[in-house]
């Protein structure tokens, strides 16, 4: 009888857990549906904001556009950070999604060029500005609240779906964008049907709200009314060391995930010359497998360790982008295109199914969101969010192999901290550590 209960308590907690897990990663899974639907329509609405110039030079200004919500990242990391260990996860988690549907909302009713004219892109900014702020704080809390809620020995698994609903938030971005290709002609995509996914954006959002509404905190009252809690000066005085090679690996995984998702779309149009449906139905069908990907790699890391799994990465995205892009670039069939972004996102999973969970082991509860948000953001602003701004920079220059040997030293930066990274197994602040839900 007392076996049985066990059981049957046992089954309880994970189906509790589970649904945590649910809960805080849909919010996730709406920041970047948000965050990518502009990635995704740039191609369309272009124009209506910055009519003057060739295909490329207006891509070039909407993605400085995208790079300078990447920007505003580490300001939301700090705040949201701040919050989450001194208030509580559940209360930033709920304040970013609210955030992000505020800023999703404003860019599907902003008037363009030729209504208001210079006031146009200076909105469109400022929103974006709005929903950077909102994933930089999106990404630490997330992370550190799904590594806390997850079983001992299994957290490889449980966390690796952070990147699955990052990745489904891109893929379902991708969806709506071929849904809308489909349904509507050109020139009405350009005119007004970029605008769908926006709304359809802010509308998932108040889901999330509700179902963010019943989370369990994870941080203790104790952690959170220490006088470290949340504090910048306690991460810079104890855990230096931790925070830059948090910041190193994040810079080249940040760069080559970018990379091989957000820019690939633009990538296979400019350079191999697929027309851009047929680039978009190729990336999401990339998406989805990279997205199934994930929990694989997730175990993977329990059952040989996180220092491995980034390892592995590293040391393959080191030797391998070079060739990858270069053999991208002459690819003549969607097929072929396919299986090579498929090989390249299969390194990059090596990190990307454990890189909230990686983070999170570095650092004490206490200060355990605003270094994982904080650093995360730092990283993934300067190298990530200027990712299509340079590699459009070095091919407008007539230099784009540069940005494969770019990305390449930054994957080679990712390798030497992950080197330098203490093993989780040994060192890791959530060994021992198990939340009550």
């Amino acid at each position: 009888m007392t076996i049985a209960i066990g059981h049957d308590l046992d089954r309880a907690d994970r189906r509790r857990r589970i649904w945590a897990i649910i809960g805080s990663s849909s919010g996730n899974l709406v920041e970047w549906f948000d965050f990518y639907a502009y990635a995704f329509t740039a191609l369309y609405f272009a124009p209506s904001f910055f009519p003057n110039g060739n295909q490329t030079t207006q891509l070039l200004q909407t993605a400085a556009v995208f790079a300078i919500g990447f920007l505003m990242r580490p300001i939301g990391g700090y705040i949201f950070g701040f919050v989450a260990d001194k208030y509580g996860r559940k209360n930033s988690m709920m304040i970013s999604v609210l955030m992000m549907c505020a800023g999703s909302l404003a860019i599907a009713v902003l008037p363009t060029y030729a209504m208001i004219g210079t006031a146009a892109p200076v909105l469109l900014l400022l929103a974006r500005m709005l929903q950077g702020l909102s994933v930089g704080g999106e990404y630490g809390t997330s992370a550190t609240y799904m590594s806390e809620v997850a079983l001992p020995g299994k957290r490889g698994f449980y966390a690796s779906f952070q990147y699955v609903t990052l990745i489904g938030g891109q893929l379902l971005a991708s969806l709506v964008v071929l849904l809308v290709q489909q349904s509507l002609t050109d020139g009405e995509l350009r005119a007004w049907g970029w605008r769908i996914p926006f709304f359809i954006g802010a509308a998932f959002a108040i889901v999330a709200l509700f179902l963010r509404a019943s989370l369990t905190e994870t941080s203790s009252a104790e952690s959170r009314s220490r006088k470290e809690a949340g504090s910048l000066r306690e991460i810079f005085r104890h855990h230096t060391r931790a925070f830059l090679i948090v910041l190193g690996f994040t810079a080249g995984g940040s760069l080559i995930f970018y990379t091989f998702t957000t820019y690939m779309q633009k990538y296979l149009i400019n350079t191999a010359h697929m027309n851009d449906r047929t680039a978009n139905v190729v990336m999401t069908v990339v998406l989805f497998t990279y997205m199934i990907m994930q929990p694989a790699f997730g175990m993977l890391s329990d059952r040989f360790g996180r220092k491995t799994s980034m390892l592995l990465f590293g040391g393959l995205a080191t030797l391998c982008t070079v060739p990858l892009m270069y053999a991208i670039a002459d690819v003549k069939s969607p097929l072929a295109a396919f299986g090579l972004i498929i090989v390249a996102l299969a390194i990059v999973s090596f990190y990307t199914s454990i890189s909230g969970l990686v983070k999170s082991e570095m650092f004490p509860p206490e200060v355990r969101a605003m270094s994982v948000g904080l650093a995360y953001a730092i990283a993934n602003a300067i190298f990530g969010g200027s990712a299509e701004y340079v590699a459009l920079w070095f091919k407008n220059s007539g230099a784009e192999s540069n940005f494969y040997w770019y990305v390449t030293l930054m994957c080679a930066i990712a390798l030497v901290a992950s080197i330098l990274m203490p093993d989780p197994k040994v060192k890791g602040y959530l060994q021992g550590e198990g939340t009550e839900i």
